[in-house]
């Protein structure tokens, strides 16, 4: 499988691929989204894909198919309040959101298909989307829910912030290996 990145205009011939593997990846547990919602990623894909800094990293086979896609962006320096970010500056303060946050890779999504686990692609994949990290400053929210989400990034040496994100949705931040706070932060 070959994982290459590719801008905002770059990640278009690959959304349809995209969106089957977020469809069959964020519909099944632990994420278990409604496959009807789940369809509606490729329109936030093509939002998403006009944010400052934005990248993505679709695996394709050996066929041209996507088996695997990752996406990041920069989180502006304005920390946002729509979304989840309002809960995450909530957990952290303003101090640590600006401090950890802004201006540090943002990995959004990060899917790898069924059939094509097992192999380290995941692993390609997010680091292909945040070897650009300033300073080693990358970070992600995922589900304290995920259990084999938490087990991955653990060994990929994400650090997860002790503090928890307030709301329905059961998430916590991770800084990257290289994040200047990774170390405080434990699992």
């Amino acid at each position: 499988m070959r994982a290459r990145t590719v801008d905002g205009v770059g990640v278009r011939p690959y959304a349809d691929g995209i969106q089957r593997v977020y469809t069959d990846v964020f519909s099944a547990p632990p994420w278990n989204e409604d496959p009807a919602t789940a369809g509606l990623y490729a329109g936030r894909l093509a939002a998403d894909a006009a944010r400052p800094g934005f990248t993505a990293a679709p695996a394709l086979d050996d066929a041209g198919t996507v088996t695997g896609f990752a996406t990041a962006w920069t989180t502006p320096d304005v920390f946002p309040a729509d979304r989840s970010y309002g809960h995450v500056a909530t957990a952290l303060g303003p101090d640590r959101v600006a401090a950890w946050l802004c201006g540090a890779v943002e990995v959004d999504e990060l899917a790898v298909g069924p059939a094509a686990r097992g192999g380290g692609l995941g692993a390609r994949l997010l680091a292909a989307v945040t070897e650009t990290a300033p300073d080693g400053r990358c970070w992600l929210l995922t589900s304290v829910h995920a259990e084999d989400a938490l087990r991955f990034y653990r060994r990929a040496g994400w650090h997860r912030v002790p503090a928890p994100v307030p709301g329905r949705a059961g998430l916590t931040v991770l800084l990257g290996p290289g994040h200047p706070a990774g170390a405080r932060s434990t699992f």
